[in-house]
């Protein structure tokens, strides 16, 4: 079958956008709790960020052994391999409980770890108790991430964006009741989030379950879940630790940057916290566009169609590209409308808040381009397998480049805040360029050199 741009485009719509929708969903979880935090108190809002990225990081390299069973599991469909998606999914499911068996001690011992990172015994003291809870919820949260993957890599994408709108709704619920002390709950602050944020995680992963037992009984998921099949284990393992190292590079890059802030002090780490939450939503729009190119490049590098796995890359580039000049012009002329929803205008710290926000919101604008293209060229890299020349290329830019660009315009140079982002925009920069190339320069294996008969396109 030849695909047009315009089947391309619309494969992308019926593929991507559930997926965006589940991941603006799956974010919005953590903005709701910024938003009721940024409501309650100022310093619970700061340490939840902190906290929250210690998280964030541990959970986005977990993940690579989630994300390795996408691009698996699309090239085991392509070829009409229902075992091997089947082996894949399940290590996967097991890789996620063995990483969350070895960085839990991490969560429930966190005070030290926040205190060496050079914040206050204060912010340290809260985050510890946020995640002495909401760290429990790295092993549901993993093993939703791996069946999201796997639901993503058989187009079964509806249903995943529903029971994250789901889990989203009983966020805010458990959150109204907790923060507050509403409705006859006590009043727990930050410990209110991290118990929503668990009951969260849990549901939807009872959710997931249910939806995948029911939706493909075929492929027996948890049938002999007990049994290791080490092959399988090995090979979600090599795919998947470049991934996890990949993704935690960048995301480290930007953890790095929520440390440097908490040294400029409270405010501007509040004003940063609420900024990332911003442009994190705009982000997931391009992170469900990078998924479905891993599924649709898996999806054709497994039947053997490498002009249309190409095509179809430079048409999703396209869709990103116009999303990102749209970031770029809200995010230049109405900034304060999207910091305000996040602040209590009676607070009299709200309007220093605000106008840090507004000058980062602006450095912001600066990569929203090729923070896209980067996302994109590691979603159609990754449904090739090529993951471990893109970690490098990763470890240089955001670690090489941009985190040194940060501290040095943020904290050597005086610039503070704009100062750090502009160091994140320099990162991002330069692994657009390189993994844009690497794309560019790629040629598949020699069993993948030749189109069957009837598929090119």
């Amino acid at each position: 079958m030849q695909y047009t741009t315009r089947d391309h485009l619309k494969a992308y719509l019926v593929l991507g956008l559930p997926l965006v929708g589940s991941h603006v969903a799956q974010m919005s979880i953590t903005l709701i709790d910024t938003l009721m935090l940024g409501w309650y108190d100022v310093d619970a809002l700061a340490a939840q960020v902190l906290a929250g990225t210690m998280f964030f990081v541990f959970f986005i390299f977990g993940s690579g052994f989630a994300w390795a069973v996408m691009p698996k599991v699309a090239q085991a469909e392509g070829a009409n391999d229902e075992r091997g998606a089947r082996r894949t999914t399940r290590m996967g499911l097991w890789a996620s409980i063995m990483f969350g068996m070895a960085v839990m001690p991490l969560f429930l011992w966190a005070e030290p770890v926040l205190v060496a990172l050079g914040q206050t015994p204060e912010l340290a003291a809260m985050g510890a108790d946020y995640l002495a809870i909401a760290g429990w919820g790295i092993f549901p949260a993993l093993m939703v991430m791996t069946l999201k993957s796997f639901l993503a890599a058989l187009e079964k994408t509806q249903a995943v964006l529903w029971i994250t709108v789901a889990a989203v709704f009983a966020n805010a619920l458990v959150n109204y009741a907790l923060i507050f002390g509403n409705w006859g709950a006590p009043e727990l602050g930050i410990v209110g989030a991290a118990w929503a944020s668990l009951v969260v995680q849990g549901l939807s992963f009872v959710l997931i379950v249910a939806y995948a037992q029911i939706a493909t009984p075929e492929h027996q998921l948890f049938v002999r879940f007990w049994r290791a099949d080490w092959e399988a284990f090995g090979e979600v393992f090599r795919l998947g630790w470049p991934i996890g190292i990949t993704a935690l590079a960048e995301v480290g890059l930007f953890a790095a940057s929520s440390v440097m802030m908490g040294w400029l002090g409270t405010l501007p780490l509040a004003a940063h916290g609420i900024a990332m939450q911003v442009i994190s939503l705009a982000f997931m729009v391009h992170l469900g566009l990078s998924n479905a190119a891993t599924v649709r490049a898996g999806r054709a590098y497994g039947r053997g169609d490498i002009s249309g796995l190409r095509h179809g890359a430079y048409t999703v580039f396209a869709m990103s590209a116009v999303v990102a000049v749209v970031a770029v012009v809200i995010f230049l002329t109405i900034p304060e409308v999207l910091l305000s929803a996040f602040l209590d205008p009676t607070d009299p710290d709200a309007p220093a808040v605000m106008a840090i926000g507004v000058g980062l919101m602006a450095a912001a604008a600066l990569f929203q381009l090729v923070d896209a293209a980067q996302v994109m060229a590691l979603g159609v890299l990754r449904g090739v397998q090529d993951t471990r020349v893109p970690m490098l290329i990763a470890g240089v830019a955001y670690w090489i480049i941009g985190v040194p660009a940060s501290y040095v315009l943020g904290i050597s140079l005086g610039y503070g805040g704009v100062g750090i982002w502009l160091g994140l925009a320099l990162g991002l920069a330069v692994a657009a360029v390189l993994l844009i190339w690497r794309f560019l320069r790629w040629q598949p294996a020699a069993d993948h050199s030749s189109v069957r008969a009837g598929e090119q396109g």
